[in-house]
């Protein structure tokens, strides 16, 4: 059982930029794909970014890319979102997800995932 925590989130102004971390309990982590996904207010689960377990494939949705930079340390068993430039609709709870195994093609798909952190809060105010 892989434990994922998110750390990093907070309140910045439009423009500004935050790192995301997303921590693993198990060694095993370095074998997981490991996805971004955001819920705002009101809306429904959205994908952000995905990495794949040797980081060789890295997918972003289209209003991050340039912006946002998924990356991994498998040595430290963490996973780090990047952020800058900020919007304030890029507020939201941002969550860490992990799979051993996450199908091409379905990096994008939340149900793909069987492990998920507890979710960090980024705030960007305009």
């Amino acid at each position: 059982q892989v434990q994922l925590v998110e750390s990093g989130g907070g309140l910045v102004q439009a423009g500004g930029s935050l790192r995301l971390s997303c921590a693993a309990s198990d060694g095993t982590f370095r074998n997981y794909a490991v996805g971004w996904f955001r819920q705002a207010p009101g809306k429904e689960l959205e994908f952000v970014a995905f990495i794949s377990w040797k980081g060789s494939s890295i997918i972003y949705e289209d209003s991050v890319k340039g912006r946002f930079t998924i990356s991994r340390d498998n040595g430290l068993n963490i996973v780090y979102l990047q952020m800058i430039s900020l919007k304030p609709e890029d507020t939201a709870v941002y969550y860490c997800a992990a799979d051993s195994t996450v199908p091409t093609g379905r990096e994008y798909s939340a149900d793909e995932y069987t492990y998920w952190g507890q979710g960090a809060q980024v705030t960007v105010s305009s």
